[in-house]
């Protein structure tokens, strides 16, 4: 049995401060290049994707009753792998026979093992940009990221936080009160830290490593054994992760049963009967509140989500003029607006705002924004490497139900790469319209407002009373940007003010940035503070009076 603690000791340490100070840190480096991955990383990533092709993917030992899979790659080909398919019953049964020996292996040694499988997926990370590009329809500099080294900081930082709250407390402890004349009372105690039972993750097709580590982690930290239910479009990506995580728990001494993977294919999903069974005590879900909703009512788990919301672009002013218009360009443009982070309602004083470039009008602005998509998109194939493609074909109709909502002020079109889709933009008149309800993909609503509070205080409602994860404030004043601080505050959304650079609205960064409050509709928990991770385990106290 390794003992992997030890080994990866140091990059825990790192992580444990990093989460203190909430200053940039990342063990795993997001620049895909030979002289970081090794000079052979890139074509050995390629010739692992394409060896994988139309071949049965090989979990060794993991129960099985027949083969599921059906993914089409956005980009055009079909993947025709593979993968062990389980009665939802059988899973689960086979996650219970993990749990006590999961849970009694202790804490150094489950937090071992799940630093090293960190370590070894992100060498791995060139074939799993290849994954998830061709299950998600990212280009796959994003794809790289976004499976890989991305996702992996975002599964260490839940290792990290669990390790810390696992720690906090002592373990052993002799509680002594004294008692005047008399002997002091002398009780012995012990704290038996007991997971909350088996956990289910369901993942999403846009972001299923991304938005799946965490909660994979945090259960897996705390001993709770993990059932992973991927998305029947994109199994490829999590399936690669729960056969390293098998691989190394074998190595470590830990049952391998303590993670599955439950595939299926597009209608014949298993989502409804494993949420249902009584036996599933933990359940991450990123996806629609429709079906966020259904699992309330039908499940007696413990439930973490990231649902639908309404993120929104708020102008008063902006001494940058061409930064803005560019950094949203960008925005708006990325991955074709298939990003939880993604900008959609854009609110605008109809008499127009101050700038560097002297006053402009409402129509201006939204000429400004069109013609930096425009230049962002002038090349076919830069276009490709940034809207990526579009993952789910009723994205499209809904770009075309938006175009009736009102002006359109920018038309979409494709990319010529892939099923692919530009941003649309459409002015619409404020008040009651589809503007008030997520639009998920390349649509942009722009919204004339009254003046600057108007606009404030309708993306502010809108994040209060629909959910949104992301807001962004444009304003030349400090006394407006405070009081859009304290609005955005109070609807419980995370607000960017003035990016112009190369930072963007739709980025969150692991060990600085929670992802989702947990304190508006789009979702009830954080990524990852103590909240996420802490509820998974308990503590169970044994006492008993100290021998004299």
């Amino acid at each position: 049995m390794t003992d992997f603690f030890d080994r990866h000791r140091n990059m825990l340490e790192d992580a444990l401060t990093a989460l203190e100070t909430r200053a940039f840190w990342t063990p795993f480096p997001e620049i895909p290049s030979g002289k970081i991955y090794g000079e052979t990383a890139r074509d050995d990533g390629e010739t692992a994707w394409q060896n994988l092709l139309g071949t049965p993917f090989g979990l060794p030992g993991h129960p099985e009753v027949g083969r599921v899979g059906a993914e089409v790659s956005p980009w055009g080909p079909e993947l025709n792998i593979s993968y062990p398919a389980c009665d939802p019953a059988m899973i689960i049964e086979t996650a219970g026979t993990a749990l006590v020996p999961f849970a009694e292996a202790g804490v150094e040694q489950r937090i071992g093992a799940l630093l090293e499988a960190l370590v070894r997926l992100n060498r791995m990370s060139f074939l799993i940009g290849h994954a998830t590009m061709h299950t998600t329809g990212q280009a796959f500099a994003m794809a790289f990221q976004a499976g890989g080294p991305h996702a992996q900081d975002r599964g260490l930082e839940a290792v990290a936080t669990a390790y810390a709250e696992l720690t906090r407390s002592a373990r052993h402890a002799v509680w002594e009160k004294p008692q005047g004349k008399h002997a002091p009372l002398v009780i012995e105690k012990h704290w038996a830290l007991m997971p909350r039972g088996i956990a289910l993750t369901v993942g999403c097709n846009t972001f299923p490593a991304w938005n799946g580590y965490p909660g994979i982690f945090a259960s897996l930290a705390t001993g709770n054994p993990v059932i992973v239910k991927p998305h029947p479009r994109a199994i490829l990506p999590l399936a690669l992760t729960v056969r390293v995580l098998r691989e190394v728990f074998a190595e470590a001494g830990l049952p391998r049963d303590a993670v599955l993977l439950a595939a299926d294919a597009p209608g014949a999903e298993i989502t409804r009967a494993l949420v249902t069974d009584t036996r599933i005590a933990l359940v991450d879900y990123t996806g629609s509140t429709a079906f966020a909703d259904w699992i309330r009512a039908n499940s007696r788990a413990l439930i973490f989500t990231e649902e639908a919301g309404v993120n929104s672009v708020t102008i008063t002013g902006t001494d940058n003029f061409s930064g803005m218009c560019a950094n949203l360009a960008f925005s708006l443009s990325l991955y074709s607006g298939q990003m939880c982070t993604s900008p959609q309602n854009i609110y605008v004083p109809k008499d127009g705002i101050e700038t560097d470039e002297g006053h402009k009008s409402f129509d201006e602005v939204a000429l400004g924004i069109k013609s930096a998509i425009d230049a962002l998109l002038s090349d076919a194939d830069r276009a490709a490497g940034v809207c990526g493609t579009i993952v789910n074909p009723a994205t499209l109709e809904r770009i075309a139900a938006a175009r009736a909502a009102g002006e359109v002020i920018r038309e979409s079109a494709g990319t010529g790469h892939g099923r692919s889709a530009t941003p649309l933009l459409v002015k619409v008149a404020a008040g009651e319209g589809m503007q008030d309800a997520e639009c998920f993909g390349p649509v942009s609503f722009l919204v004339p407002c009254d003046n600057a509070e108007d606009a404030i205080a309708r993306a502010s409602a809108i994040a209060r009373e629909k959910g949104a994860i992301t807001a962004a404030l444009y304003a030349i004043e400090d006394a407006t940007v405070e009081r859009a601080a304290k609005a955005f505050a109070q609807a419980g959304v995370n607000l960017s003010v003035n990016l112009t650079g190369n930072i963007y609205v739709n980025q969150s960064a692991a060990f600085s940035d929670f992802h989702v409050t947990g304190a508006n509709p789009a979702g009830n928990a954080s990524l990852t503070d103590t909240a996420f991770v802490a509820s998974r385990f308990r503590r169970v106290m044994i006492r008993r009076p100290k021998a004299a």
